[in-house]
């Protein structure tokens, strides 16, 4: 149990203003209301005192009583109990088995002299049924066995409304409404006595100790329960909350919320009813009186009455966590709810919770920290000005007073401690992080963000680059500044791009690859710039920057102008201005070239002309003393053989005449082809390099995309110049067989019977004549099933021609055409199918105009 000081006891009358020399006389009970304090003393007195309260420093209190008057009741027997009933301005005096009205100043009976007679004990009703404010109800104790009565009484007379039995001989009782709350000898109850129904509640035994019954709010009482327990318990017979433990020989209870206070023989207790722990022992001899009036409570012993003054619970929540017990704290100030106005502990309990985070902060409990931080709605800047330079210079932030913390810095709470201070800032970081794009960032996110910056850059972590390349606030003059002092230099750059100073980011990063400063954040660099400069919207800074590029690497430096977004490309750069750059960096020219042509398809003859041009200054570089026939086929080179087979936008006889004498025999042929003159085409690829293959995919390309006869021509051209007069090379012959076989489709077979020589075999020609002689039975039989089809649809029409002429067909002057509704004046017109009868006339005009209406669908 750790203790808390939540009341002072302060003397309120001392024993000399009470008995003055007599030593006999005791305190018996006692009253308070308003300033007034009575007393009921052994001797049948009844003091009232005027209770003057004087507030000290430190939230304390004193109280000075002056005596006013006292009163003799007029009997031999002690006062035992006061009650104050200040709607009547009387005062309930029990004394003597008799509850007498007196005025509450003069402490005169009632002239009527009304009073209630048998009364053991009774409680006042502060939940009153009865509805009338002139009158108040009491519950009496009856000294009849096993009763109890209700009575009202008025400002001069009483009214007995109820009397109930009870089970046992009831002790003590407290009431509410209709419900009795009752020690009776074996068990505490509740009892409605306007129905009469009991609810037992747990058993209880007075002979061992004295009953406490106290009504402490609405429908809710404490108990004195068994083993030491202090019990609640509502009029439906349950507990709501848990409770308390405090001594057995409790002889009185109190609630001062969130406070239960106990009094034995020797001292007073508090308990917290937020979390049932006992908070404060107060030594007390001799005490056997404590009450609750209105919130003030008031103990006394036989001699002397006291005053628990509660300490404010704003201070009381300070002083704990001062004592860094945090969790009492916070359950303090929630209780503390329902006695303040909502927004002033609105106001309250945040300043608790971040005072609380600033706590479990300070002892390196950042989750809990963390989690009181945002639910106190902290603003962050109280955090981040602990740590020296994140804030930036131009902030304007000043610390909440009375402060939050005891901490000048970071290094004060961690005593230089760098573990500590480390960890202190990888939990700011990971904070600020999450509060950056919430609310409680509004209004400073410039301030988050900077700092968020220079721990991440002191820290060299990764989330530095993505902080820089999304949205944020960081101010570019401390940022910068602090980026310089650690050597980020890339990151500089990506927070001058950020902020729109895009040259300024790309001198940066160019003099890091040129080795002028020193950061090794990206290894591919230049290709970082090349792809940064390919999606720059800045055309000077790309021209600024293209030689530059270029000269490091040619092939990936053309990449800003080749990668460049197709509408940008035609909007800001000029193909020809970026070919003009170029020149002195062919391997980049060609690249553009080619991404002029192949990607982007312009349909130019310059660029075409151009790129064929470079492409056959390279393949002749590469291969200056080659033979044609037996080189092997460079990249290049297969380039440009597929340019210049699938453009046709190139000068043909420029590059003819470029070639020629070249020992491109290939590309001679290519562009013999592009030029229709397929023989000197063949006659290379035949004669000169005896390509067969190449001669038969020649004879393709060519006939792609053309009629049947202009292919068979060029395969005919072929064969023939594989047949042809002079002496013949069997390989030759062979590539005609192959040549017949492969593509027996192609070929008129007649024309190439009488082509081929007659000692060649009829099995050497077996897959030619098998699929040629397969060809004209499917051609025969065709036209014979196109010839059969065409004679059903004749037989057809002559079927239906003779059904039409088989019919006669009536026609009167009374009979009209179906089109233009007319009668026939001679005999002459046209029927169809459906029967219907037209003028010749409106027939032929259907036929010319066919949205005429239409008597049927066929004539």
């Amino acid at each position: 149990m750790m203790s808390t000081k939540a009341f002072t006891l302060v003397p309120a009358v001392e024993r000399e203003q009470l008995m003055g020399d007599r030593e006999r006389v005791s305190l018996e009970c006692v009253e308070c209301c308003g300033r007034n304090l009575y007393v009921g003393t052994s001797d049948c007195f009844v003091y009232r005192f005027l209770l003057e309260e004087k507030a000290v420093p430190g939230g304390s209190a004193t109280f000075t009583a002056t005596k006013q008057l006292h009163r003799h009741l007029g009997f031999k027997k002690p006062v035992n109990e006061l009650r104050a009933a200040s709607a009547l301005h009387r005062l309930l005096v029990l004394c003597d088995s008799s509850i007498t009205l007196v005025h509450m100043l003069s402490l005169e009976p009632v002239p009527s002299g009304a009073r209630i007679k048998g009364a053991a004990a009774f409680a006042l009703n502060e939940n009153p049924v009865s509805g009338d404010p002139f009158c108040v109800e009491v519950c009496i104790i009856s000294v009849k066995r096993r009763t109890i009565q209700v009575f009202l009484v008025y400002e001069d007379r009483v009214q007995i409304v109820r009397e109930v039995s009870t089970p046992e001989q009831p002790l003590a009782v407290a009431v509410d409404g209709h419900f009795l709350c009752l020690a009776l000898t074996t068990q505490y109850i509740i009892l409605n006595y306007s129905t009469g129904v009991a609810q037992d509640l747990f058993p209880f035994c007075s002979e061992e100790k004295r009953p406490i019954v106290k009504r402490i709010g609405r429908q809710e009482f404490l108990l004195a329960g068994p083993g030491g327990l202090g019990m609640f318990a509502t009029v439906a017979g349950i507990s709501q909350r848990a409770p308390v433990r405090w001594s057995e020989n409790v002889v009185g209870a109190a609630v001062c919320f969130p406070y239960v206070i106990a009094l034995d023989s020797e001292f007073i207790t508090v308990h917290s009813m937020l979390d049932q722990q006992q908070k404060q022992t107060l030594p007390f001899k001799e005490g056997h009186i404590l009450q609750d009036f209105e919130g003030r409570v008031i103990v006394a012993t036989s001699k002397g009455v006291y005053v628990l003054v509660p300490l404010p619970l704003e201070k009381q929540i300070q002083d704990l966590l001062a004592s860094r017990r945090v969790e009492e704290a916070l359950i303090l100030a929630k209780g503390a709810r329902r006695n303040i106005p909502k927004e002033k502990f609105q106001v309250m309990y945040r300043r608790i919770l971040q005072q609380a985070g600033f706590i479990q902060f300070a002892q390196l409990q950042f989750l809990e920290a963390k989690e009181l931080f945002r639910s106190g709605q902290l603003d962050v800047r109280e955090l981040i000005s602990l740590y020296p330079f994140l804030l930036p210079t131009s902030s304007s932030f000043t610390r909440s007073h009375p402060p939050l913390h005891e901490f000048a810095d970071l290094n004060q709470l961690t005593q230089g401690d760098q573990e500590k201070v480390a960890k202190c800032k990888r939990f700011l970081m990971s904070y600020l992080n999450e509060v950056r794009s919430t609310e409680v960032a509004n209004g400073y996110k410039e301030d988050i963000d900077t700092a968020l910056l220079k721990l991440y850059t002191e820290a060299d972590h990764d989330s530095l680059l993505d902080l820089l390349v999304t949205e944020n606030f960081c101010l570019l003059t401390d940022s910068a500044a602090w980026l310089e002092k650690h050597k980020k230099y890339f990151a500089l750059g990506l927070l001058y791009h950020y902020n729109h100073q895009d040259a300024a980011a790309v001198q940066l990063w160019v003099s890091i690859v040129n080795g002028d400063i020193h950061d090794s954040t990206r290894s591919d660099l230049y290709e970082y710039i090349v792809d940064f400069l390919t999606y720059s919207l800045d055309p000077d800074l790309v021209w600024h920057y293209a030689d530059w590029v270029l000269q490091k690497n040619p092939e990936v430096g053309v990449q800003v102008f080749t990668k460049r977004p197709v509408d940008e490309q035609q909007s800001r750069f000029n193909p020809d201005d970026i070919i003009s750059c170029l020149k002195k960096y062919p391997q980049a020219l060609v690249k553009y070239l080619e991404h002029l042509v192949t990607d982007r398809r312009l349909q130019k003859e310059e660029y075409h002309t151009h790129l064929a041009v470079l492409y056959l200054d390279e393949v002749l570089q590469q291969r200056p003393s080659a033979n044609g026939k037996d080189a092997e086929v460079t990249e290049t080179q297969a380039k440009l053989r597929r340019l210049l087979q699938k453009s046709d936008l190139y000068r043909v006889h420029f590059l003819l005449d470029r070639i020629r004498g070249a020992g491109l025999p290939m590309e001679s042929a290519i562009l013999h082809g592009k030029l229709e003159r397929h023989e000197e085409a063949l006659h290379i690829l035949v004669h000169e390099l005896a390509d067969f293959p190449a001669a038969e995919d020649y004879c393709l390309w060519r006939s792609e995309g053309r009629d049947p006869p202009a292919r068979q021509r060029l395969f005919h051209l072929l064969l023939a110049m594989y047949l042809g007069p002079g002496p013949s090379a069997p390989e030759l012959a062979v590539a005609a067989v192959d040549l017949l076989n492969r593509h027996a489709a192609e070929f008129d077979v007649a024309r190439v019977l009488q082509l081929l020589p007659g000692t060649w075999s009829v099995q050497l020609l077996c897959p030619f004549l098998t699929g040629a002689v397969r060809d004209s039975v499917h051609a025969r039989r065709t036209t014979q099933v196109a010839v059969g089809l065409a004679k059903s649809e004749n037989l057809i029409y002559k079927y239906d021609k003779m059904k039409l002429k088989g019919s006669s067909v009536r026609l009167s002057d009374k009979k009209l055409c179906q089109m233009c509704q007319n009668p026939f004046c001679e005999p002459v017109f046209v029927r169809y199918p459906n029967g219907g009868l037209v003028h010749t006339h409106c027939a032929a005009s259907r036929h010319s105009n066919p949205s005429c209406p239409s008597p049927g669908a066929r004539t």
